[in-house]
């Protein structure tokens, strides 16, 4: 009768030890890369900041533009100069702002068309936060007469 004969041999038990580490290591790699992701965090619905900040934008765009080319209008300026100059004024107040609430504003593409006495002005508002991004378009127009 043959008869085996049994080694204490622990390479076996390392090995397996080995993989427990590595999976372990594997799993929490796998858990920080979906926390910082932000896959973790579910969206807040209630968060409007954005909502809020374009309806303000679109609420205060024609007077401040009325009243900034008014006052630069009767400073000297022309018609044309005055629409730009108090365009572009608002654009770095409403950034100011935004910045300040947490809340990207910014004006792009600002544009002055003449319309006889009047100018008329638009621009591109990208309103942006951590969770939503809005595009609208401002358009006022402004009467020198």
């Amino acid at each position: 009768m043959m008869r085996r004969e049994l080694s204490r041999d622990d390479t076996g038990q390392m090995l397996l030890m080995t993989g427990l580490i590595l999976m372990f290591a594997l799993l929490t790699m796998s858990l920080n890369t979906v926390k910082t992701a932000s896959l973790g965090d579910p969206y807040d619905a209630h968060e409007d900041a954005v909502l809020d900040a374009s309806a303000e934008t679109l609420v205060v765009w024609q007077p401040l533009l009325e009243n900034r080319s008014a006052a630069l209008y009767d400073a000297g300026s022309n018609e044309t100069e005055a629409a730009t100059a108090a365009a572009q004024s608002i654009a770095e107040d409403l950034m100011r702002h935004g910045e300040a609430r947490g809340v990207e504003i910014i004006l792009s593409d600002i544009t002055v068309t003449e319309e006889g006495a009047s100018r008329v002005v638009t621009a591109s508002a990208g309103i942006a936060d951590s969770h939503a991004r809005l595009q609208v378009t401002l358009e006022a127009t402004v009467n020198f007469s």
